[in-house]
């Protein structure tokens, strides 16, 4: 069953989870009990988010420092096939502009259907950490809806060239990101429906939002997307705040707001334990509100926060 099929045809509020492939060399028994952890809430599909390579500089050893390539979470095609297989459960593998080649991207895709994975969430990325503005690969993509156009082409039958594929597979289902907030790179809201849209026509069947706190302004969000004739499930992306730190790093990383009412209470807080529970306590009250107005699935982004995400599912779910 594709993701779009467990969105659209749940009874309930469904249950999925985002995680990360670990870190190159530390195994992927950790992330497996992660899983685990949230297993007993039925998800419906989990994502796993893909990483682009970073130029470092590393010391040999005369002491001359040499600019290499570096991917610190590698593995994201084998980690999914793991997931896959180890909890017979729908997976959801990012493909991203961000570092990749097309003929790269291609054989991921030619990959992933070998392994029977066909759900996708395709995304521009973000710039590289040497970059000031986003940067597109030699021979890649600067836009997300870019990527739809080689994916739509592959489920058509065709490679990235222009020839025919002899024998094609099981097509692609796939979903791509929105922005309650709008993207930071974005003049305003009203040019981030208008692509959402365009993505929409592309073949998009669904779009899962940035993190937020503030539900008026996925509400709002969504009723402007209707407005405009967009119409597919757009899934709130949910995280808990767990740090004091968040309430600085959290709107300089994703360009959100955090609601004042929520600030004021964690500055209230004594001990980082509090500031947790507090944290779980608004997603809770998040979560309920979404419920109540119907959405059709709440999409958990996990990353040191499977505790806390576990807490909320058992009150919500």
């Amino acid at each position: 069953m594709h993701a779009i099929d467990s969105i659209k045809n749940n009874a309930h509020t469904s249950f999925s989870f985002e995680v990360l492939p670990p870190l190159k060399g530390t195994g992927i028994d950790g992330l497996f009990r992660s899983i685990d952890e949230l297993c007993e809430f039925d998800p419906k599909y989990i994502n796993i988010t893909t990483h682009r390579s970073e130029y470092v500089y590393q010391e040999s050893p005369e002491g001359v420092f040499h600019k290499v390539s570096l991917r610190r979470r590698p593995g994201t095609v084998a980690v999914a096939a793991a997931i896959k297989n180890r909890y017979d459960i729908t997976v959801v593998p990012h493909i991203l502009c961000s570092g990749f080649t097309r003929e790269e991207t291609e054989y991921v895709l030619l990959d992933l259907q070998f392994l029977g994975i066909t759900d996708l969430l395709l995304l521009r990325g973000d710039k590289a950490k040497h970059e000031n503005v986003f940067t597109p690969t030699l021979n890649g993509y600067s836009h997300a809806i870019e990527l739809q156009a080689q994916v739509n082409r592959f489920n058509e039958g065709f490679f990235c060239d222009g020839t025919p594929i002899k024998e094609p597979g099981r097509p692609f289902s796939y979903g791509v990101a929105c922005y309650p907030e709008k993207h930071d790179e974005s003049p305003n809201i009203e040019m981030d429906l208008y692509w959402l849209k365009e993505k929409v026509k592309a073949g998009a069947q669904y779009a899962v939002t940035q993190l937020f706190y503030d539900n008026e302004k996925y509400f709002r969000f969504v009723e402007r997307a209707r407005a405009e004739g967009i119409n597919i499930p757009i899934i709130p992306g949910i995280k808990p705040l767990k740090t004091a730190r968040q309430l600085s790093i959290i709107p300089k990383t994703f360009k959100v707001d955090i609601p004042q009412a929520l600030a004021t209470e964690v500055l209230k807080c004594k001990t980082e334990e509090q500031v947790r529970q507090l944290g779980v306590e608004w997603c809770i009250a998040q979560c309920r509100e979404l419920i109540a107005r119907g959405v059709p699935s709440l999409h958990f982004y996990t990353v040191a926060a499977t505790d806390s995400v576990k807490q909320v599912a058992k009150a919500i779910y």
